[in-house]
């Protein structure tokens, strides 16, 4: 499919001369199923290829066509017979945003007009085909109303310029994370599908960044002004040069919307010609990022061992958290083959049996079977829970903490029952602790080489904080910030730690922080660099007048801005040993 196909209908279109059955041949040699007309502000094209077919079918029942219009009806009847053309406009929202909207045929054109109008395109406007309109409707509105009507919302070419990742503007934090988290936005359209890396924007709305929790569906289109590509300029493509390729169990509008409605990532991709598209594998991409907050991996579920019991632990902590995926039938390792699980069926029906009979309350995961590398794979879709807390047999509650599911400590605890009330955590115990926790970090903008405006630089949002010790009968008591959700835990120990905050502990503890060595850019440094299951880690250091605060176990994701400036693109070979503990 190529859902961002403009026509002679925009103004800006770069081909004269060029007819609606021109577009819908080049599609079909391009090889598209799907496509959409989405022409600046106006419904102009699509409603100029409709009215065509219309006068022809007239002239049809008047017995009065002539030899190239019988031609041409008949190529239009093959064509739309074979590619399913839906309506839809490219809309321009306050501040120089654009919105697809996208459509089912069968709602008529004056009614998608009117929405257009509703959202400010002046009348005069409505057939001119501009980008640019003057005064038009904020960004969420937008969603709202397209959403609303029936249609698909996406964000178009949000990574770059008019795109809502907000590239090249100083302002934005909880902006940006609206314009891109909405519930009323399907999709993000992005120019860097096939783009591998951390770098990428699919990775980034994958739903591991602390300020942008909702996995987002990523797709392409082509934006086409013209039928092929300005060979002056790639950057300009024709139709069908840039396409997302889709699962669909029937070629309709509403078998896409339901897609696009959908938490099953895997039926969307970026279209690849037949020999590459067979190496395109939703699971090694997942295995090549790795574990993380959303996403873990087990290579069988046996009750022997405990390994059921860990995929149970592991939907427990997921629902607690961000929500996720789990593959079983990988490892975690992205070079080693898959093993695969033989009987797919009796595996589902064993993890669905587990999971009702072991976890409270109870938790709708959707499971199903993949294939990666020739072997079968289940994939285990589970949703952020609404009920928190979740437990496995009504007393072992565990969260997610990065790559690992942990039990969770008491204050974790009352975290989850608060934000079942509905409460916000950070904000109630943020009067508890001695040392106040700063205010909420502005949000990380899409990959964006932006510097904050003030020269105040907040805290990384990733890793943990110590920020308060005392002392009870020889024992060392920490109260436990984590930088990615502002949460605060409670007398944490040195023996009862886990992972990351046993090495927080551990350092504070027995490496003091010293000044001198530290590489510093101004008021932040880099104290050191490490290695823990193939992730580079920081200890990075902020000053004030009178403090240090020291930021353990950082990871690239939580690196914003300045702190920026100490993260190596290759893994270094002089990084420091990974540390006892860890």
């Amino acid at each position: 499919m190529d859902l961002h196909l403009h026509t002679p209908g925009s103004i800006d279109y770069q081909e004269p001369g060029v007819t609606y059955l021109d577009i819908l041949r080049q599609a079909e040699l391009r090889g598209l199923d799907i496509v959409a007309f989405t022409d600046h502000n106006t419904m102009a094209g699509y409603r100029a290829m409709r009215d065509e077919v219309s006068k022809l079918e007239y002239l049809e029942q008047l017995g009065r066509m002539q030899a190239d219009e019988k031609r041409n009806l008949a190529e239009y009847r093959r064509l739309l017979e074979k590619i399913l053309v839906l309506p839809g406009f490219e809309f321009t929202a306050t501040f120089g945003f654009h919105i697809l909207g996208i459509f089912s045929p069968d709602v008529p054109v004056r009614q998608l007009e009117h929405i257009l109008l509703s959202l400010n395109i002046p009348a005069s406007a409505l057939d001119e085909g501009s980008s640019i309109v003057g005064a038009s409707t904020d960004v969420l509105t937008a969603y709202h109303m397209i959403n609303e009507a029936g249609g698909i919302s996406i964000a178009a070419h949000a990574n770059s310029s008019h795109g809502v990742a907000m590239r090249g503007f100083d302002f934005g934090g909880q902006t940006k994370i609206a314009y891109t988290q909405d519930l009323n936005l399907h999709a993000l359209e992005v120019t860097d599908l096939d783009r591998p890396g951390r770098k990428s924007t699919a990775r980034f709305f994958d739903g591991t960044k602390p300020e942008y929790p909702r996995r987002m569906r990523i797709i392409q289109g082509s934006d086409a002004h013209r039928l092929v590509m300005d060979p002056r300029n790639p950057k300009n493509l024709g139709v069908g040069e840039r396409v997302t390729e889709v699962q669909l169990p029937e070629r309709t509008f509403d078998a896409l919307r339901s897609v696009f409605l959908s938490t099953d990532f895997a039926r969307t991709r970026p279209f690849r010609s037949a020999p590459e598209q067979e190496q395109y594998d939703h699971v090694q991409n997942a295995r090549d990022e790795g574990a993380n907050i959303v996403q873990a991996f087990h290579e069988s579920m046996t009750y022997r061992g405990g390994r059921l019991y860990a995929i149970i632990a592991d939907v427990c902590a997921l629902a607690n958290t961000n929500g996720g995926t789990l593959y079983v039938g990988v490892s975690n390792k992205p070079k080693e083959p898959p093993v695969g699980i033989r009987t797919g069926t009796e595996s589902i029906d064993t993890l669905r049996t587990e999971i009702e009979r072991k976890l409270t309350p109870p938790l709708d995961v959707d499971i199903d079977v993949l294939e990666s590398g020739g072997k079968q794979v289940i994939r285990l879709q589970v949703p952020r829970g609404g009920d928190p807390p979740y437990a496995i047999d009504d007393n072992k509650i565990y969260v997610r903490d990065e790559g690992d599911t942990n039990l969770a400590v008491r204050d974790e605890i009352v975290q989850l029952v608060m934000r079942g009330m509905g409460t916000n955590p950070a904000t109630a115990v943020s009067d508890t602790v001695t040392a106040s926790p700063e205010k909420p970090a502005e949000a990380e903008a899409a990959p964006s080489d932006e510097q904050p405006s003030s020269s105040k630089i907040e805290a990384p949002r990733t890793g943990v904080e110590i920020i308060a010790t005392e002392q009870r009968k020889g024992v060392r008591y920490h109260i436990m910030r984590d930088l990615r959700n502002g949460s605060v835990v409670k007398n944490v120990t040195r023996s009862s730690a886990r992972r990351l905050w046993h090495y927080a502990i551990s350092q504070k503890e027995s490496s003091a922080v010293k000044p001198d060595q530290v590489e510093w850019q101004g008021e932040i440094g880099m104290w050191k660099r490490y290695k823990r299951g193939g992730t580079t880690r920081y200890d990075l250091i902020q000053r004030d007048d009178v403090n240090l605060r020291v930021y353990y176990g950082v990871t690239e994701d939580g690196m914003h801005g300045p702190w920026q400036a100490f993260v190596v693109e290759d893994d270094p070979e002089e990084a420091q040993p990974q540390p006892a503990g860890e």
